[in-house]
């Protein structure tokens, strides 16, 4: 069962791509709608600036539009439209220099281009204090990791790629997606605190 769903997915795709290279507004219009929040998302995780990458989206749509000939299909389509994210992405912030910034708001909330996130009700003001501290802390340690290991994690924690996608999306050896994500982790634990948090909890 699984073959044939993998079977009639790329079935869909190739006629996807036949028509997108006919030029058929129908097929533009439903490769935007179709994958048009995941690479937001992408372009998000690496520039971390929101008008930025509704830009960079903006971008890889026409650069999909006028290069779409040039697709053999070797790859997977998504897999392509992630590749020319990253790209124009990355070659957005050398080419504008850029501060990164972080918006405090959780991409896993997003629901929406717009970014508006619904207003969530506590009965504990405390929890809600709590909650959002750790929030921004989080945010705020994703910020200052260096881009390469931050990218690294944004493909295995919001993409949810394999280490196999990534190495091959990255073209790097999975030993180096596994080391960068480590690394990246073990950032984030130390930036929270949580590695004190678990020697008290030894010491107990």
């Amino acid at each position: 069962m699984a073959g044939l769903k993998k079977n009639e997915d790329k079935s869909i795709e190739q006629d996807l791509v036949e028509r997108l290279k006919k030029r058929q507004e129908w097929a533009f219009n439903h490769l935007v709608s179709s994958y048009q929040k995941r690479l937001f998302k992408l372009a998000y995780g690496i520039t971390l600036d929101r008008e930025d990458s509704l830009e960079i989206v903006q971008e890889v749509f026409i650069s999909v539009f006028n290069n779409i000939q040039t697709f053999r299909q070797d790859s997977r389509l998504e897999t392509w439209l992630r590749k020319i994210t990253i790209h124009q992405s990355l070659n957005w912030k050398r080419k504008w220099k850029r501060r990164l910034r972080w918006n405090h708001q959780s991409l896993e909330q997003e629901k929406d281009l717009e970014l508006s996130e619904e207003n969530e009700k506590y009965n504990d003001p405390e929890m809600l204090f709590r909650e959002k501290q750790l929030e921004d802390n989080l945010m705020k340690a994703v910020r200052i990791l260096p881009e390469k290991i931050r990218l690294v994690f944004v493909l295995n924690t919001i993409e949810e790629l394999s280490y196999e996608k990534i190495a091959d999306l990255l073209n790097i050896r999975k030993g180096t997606v596994c080391s960068r994500l480590h690394l990246a982790r073990k950032s984030l634990i130390k930036s929270l605190g949580l590695d004190e948090e678990k020697k008290d909890r030894d010491r107990l």
